[in-house]
C-alpha cells in the first residue's frame, strides 16, 4: 500500500486549490492508498468551522473535512505554530486532529511515498 501526504498550506477558497485537494485525498483513499493530511501554513485556515463560503460565491466543500474517518483517513496533523500565528487553538477547529510540532510534520513527509501540495 503506497503512503500518500496531501499538504495543505493555503488559504480556503484561495482558487480552487482546497476543493480539488479534499477531493484527491478522498479519491486516493478510496483506492486503498494510506492517506495522510497536512494542515500548515494559511491552510489552518480551512479548519474553522462556520465558515460562509457562499456569500463569496463559493461552494461549501470544507463539510467534506468531516468524511475523512469514513475514507479511513486517521493521520490529519495539524501545525501547532501555524495555529498560533493565527491565534487559534484545537478547540476552535471543525474536525479533530492532531497538533504537532515542525519536526513531526518533517518526520511524516519524509515517511510518504508520495506528497502533494495544494
Amino acid at each position: 500500500m503506497k503512503k500518500l501526504c496531501v499538504v495543505f498550506r493555503r488559504a480556503p477558497f484561495d482558487g480552487a486549490h482546497g476543493r480539488e485537494g479534499i477531493d484527491f485525498a478522498l479519491l486516493s483513499a478510496s483506492f486503498d492508498q494510506e492517506v495522510s493530511i497536512i494542515f500548515c501554513g494559511e491552510g489552518v485556515l480551512s479548519l474553522l468551522p462556520d465558515q460562509q463560503p457562499t456569500l463569496i460565491g463559493e461552494r461549501d466543500y470544507l463539510a467534506t473535512l468531516r468524511a475523512f474517518p469514513l475514507y479511513d483517513i486517521e493521520q490529519v496533523l495539524v501545525c501547532q505554530a501555524s495555529l498560533a500565528e493565527y491565534g487559534l487553538i484545537r478547540t476552535s477547529l471543525a474536525i479533530p486532529c492532531d497538533l504537532v510540532t515542525v519536526d513531526v510534520i518533517s518526520q511524516a513527509l519524509a515517511d510518504a511515498d508520495e506528497v502533494v501540495v495544494y
